[in-house]
């Protein structure tokens, strides 16, 4: 008997690439529901497999489809699955870490040498009504990468791409993250900070590349930001409560930052009352022309990215459902 996947958005308007990757085994079935509880209880009852992209999945929500075998997150970031509930239930979730790996990592770079190179700075500076004399900026932004230490959050796929691109530009790189092996860093060909403490105070520029969880949640606070010396930049291209925005647009309003690159916020899309830095962001004041660097989650976006997630997400889901072995398991305890 067929089994059914439930894709809850409606993101493509076709179902060749599905066809091809489930074959005559499972069947796809397409709805479009701002959230899981809108979904009638007919579409629900054999559902085996269920697809999201932007939808949270809570315990209430896992009790809709009585016959759910596998969640799986069309992307990288799983803290909006309530992966506990999952595992109560026996329901193997799954992510795709792999889909945008180079693009984040280079969205990262780019965003840390528009800083440093001082490009927005003088983008903002000659397209002002009045243009700044056609030359040079000295400002704490523009640093030769050689002489900076390039401090990276997380070193997973993401974070190891950033590292070696980082490298390559000759920045020194330092990396903190308390859940990889010893010996990783050696592999990689960086250093390791001990504390997240340590990184901050030799950090010039800070990548972010942890997942949020309860453990990152709120991690680059205020006072680990004043650790780091004057001048610096702060990159964020992973989730937004893993950093304190508030701290962010004090310290660098103050100068204690010199530049801040952010792709993510703390809620998303951003909702009234937004954070200072988006709002001085978009009211264009003073001390945000050149030095601040906000993008709408998109670090990840690529034609090809966006097609990788498909297939890769199909991929799982059938591994999960049909075998020969499930991939990308992050349910806790199980499988």
């Amino acid at each position: 008997m067929a089994m059914t996947v439930l894709y809850a958005e409606s993101l493509y308007d076709n179902d060749s690439v599905e066809r091809e990757v489930y074959g005559a085994g499972i069947n796809v079935v397409w709805r479009k529901v701002a959230d899981l509880a809108e979904l009638a209880a007919t579409d629900c009852a054999d559902v085996d497999g269920l697809m999201v992209m932007r939808h949270g999945v809570t315990a209430a929500h896992y009790g809709q489809f009585p016959k759910l075998r596998c969640v799986v997150r069309m992307g990288v970031g799983y803290d909006k699955l309530d992966r506990k509930a999952a595992a109560e239930r026996n329901v193997m979730v799954c992510n795709v870490p792999d889909y945008g790996t180079t693009e984040v990592a280079d969205h990262a770079i780019a965003l840390a040498l528009s800083l440093r190179r001082g490009i927005i700075l003088h983008l903002e500076a000659q397209r002002r009504p009045q243009p700044a004399a056609w030359t040079y900026q000295r400002d704490p932004l523009l640093r030769r990468s050689g002489v900076q230490t390039f401090g990276i959050i997380g070193l997973g796929r993401i974070g190891t791409a950033v590292a070696l691109r980082a490298k390559a530009l000759q920045f020194r790189v330092v990396v903190f993250d308390p859940h990889m092996p010893n010996g990783t860093e050696l592999g990689v060909g960086v250093e390791r900070a001990p504390t997240l403490e340590a990184l901050m105070e030799r950090t010039d520029t800070l990548s972010i590349h942890a997942p949020l969880t309860p453990e990152t949640r709120g991690m680059v606070s205020r006072a680990m930001l004043e650790r780091m010396p004057k001048g610096g930049v702060v990159v964020n291209t992973a989730r937004g409560p893993i950093v304190d925005v508030e701290a962010l647009a004090d310290l660098l309003r103050r100068g204690h930052l010199a530049g801040v690159g952010l792709d993510v916020l703390p809620v998303e899309p951003p909702v009234e009352p937004i954070p200072e830095i988006l709002r001085a962001f978009r009211a264009r004041e003073a001390w945000t022309e050149g030095r601040l660097i906000i993008t709408p989650h998109s670090a990840f976006f690529t034609p090809q990215a966006w097609d990788d997630t498909r297939l890769k997400a199909a991929e799982t889901m059938r591994a999960a459902l049909m075998g020969p072995r499930p991939q990308n398991v992050i349910t806790p305890d199980m499988f």
